[in-house]
């Protein structure tokens, strides 16, 4: 059975409130509800911007989901400034970015933080997206895919298969992220076969089969339809061309 497409707009640190809301109102107001039967559609807002961007597509009655960036993976507790998996879900989040790049780098997230919250989320049936990617100077050592399948491994250590049906991994190179460059098509396809290679070691391969995996590297409406061609690529993780609706509406329909 094919998989079928996601398209996952990241918001970053971008839009207030009010901008959040005029943002998903021009989703709405151009998307065809039928196209939510070739493909799912995902919008990860900012915290503050999540219950009203999901209160837009809820008016509209449009099943846009609505995810996360980032999450802590206790529940609760004295851990100033994070954001719980309970709060996500109360608020109707069926998925949470986890292991982004820019949280690696920037914040200082290990392998092992990365494990955690996918265990958290799996465990609390929220669908985590692992980031996994290599920096430039890692693409030219030649090591690649080791660094990247490493990731892949370290991300869904000790997780079981049932637990983590659902989850998505997306292939983000570091070079390519707000930098305009992106992987060609081939570089791209390649580095997600090794990614579904290893989830069929890690769990088999109806799991492999089943797990979508996401092009997160700078994918515009330029080059979506030739990432969206190769066979191990199910859809994008976008930062900059899902800040506005046109440019978002036109990767949505590249899946169709």
């Amino acid at each position: 059975m094919p998989r079928k497409p996601l398209m996952a707009g990241n918001w970053k640190m971008n839009k207030t409130i009010a901008e959040a809301v005029v943002l998903s109102q021009d989703i709405s107001n151009n998307f065809e509800r039928d196209w939510l039967d070739a493909a799912d559609v995902l919008v990860c807002p900012p915290y503050v911007d999540l219950k009203p961007v999901k209160t837009v597509f809820e008016f509209d009655k449009l099943d846009i989901a609505i995810g996360a960036q980032n999450v802590y993976w206790e529940e609760s507790g004295a851990y100033t400034g994070e954001i719980s998996i309970p709060m996500l879900s109360e608020i109707g989040c069926t998925y949470c970015i986890v292991g982004h790049s820019e949280r690696r780098t920037l914040f200082g997230e290990t392998n092992e933080d990365v494990n955690r919250k996918v265990d958290a989320l799996t465990k609390a049936h929220i669908n985590p997206i692992v980031c996994v990617g290599e920096s430039t100077a890692v693409r030219e050592s030649g090591k690649t895919r080791e660094f990247v399948c490493a990731q892949v491994e370290a991300a869904f250590a000790g997780i079981e298969p049932e637990e983590a049906r659902g989850s998505v991994v997306a292939y983000e190179p570091l070079w390519a992220i707000g930098t305009g460059r992106t992987a060609t098509p081939e570089q791209a396809q390649e580095v997600c076969a090794s990614i579904r290679a290893t989830l069929a070691d890690l769990f088999g391969a109806d799991f492999a089969d089943e797990t979508r995996v996401l092009y997160g590297g700078s994918m515009n409406p330029g080059n979506v339809e030739m990432l969206l061609a190769q066979p191990d690529i199910d859809g994008g993780l976008v930062g900059g061309a899902s800040l506005q609706a046109t440019s978002f509406i036109q990767l949505v329909k590249a899946c169709l």
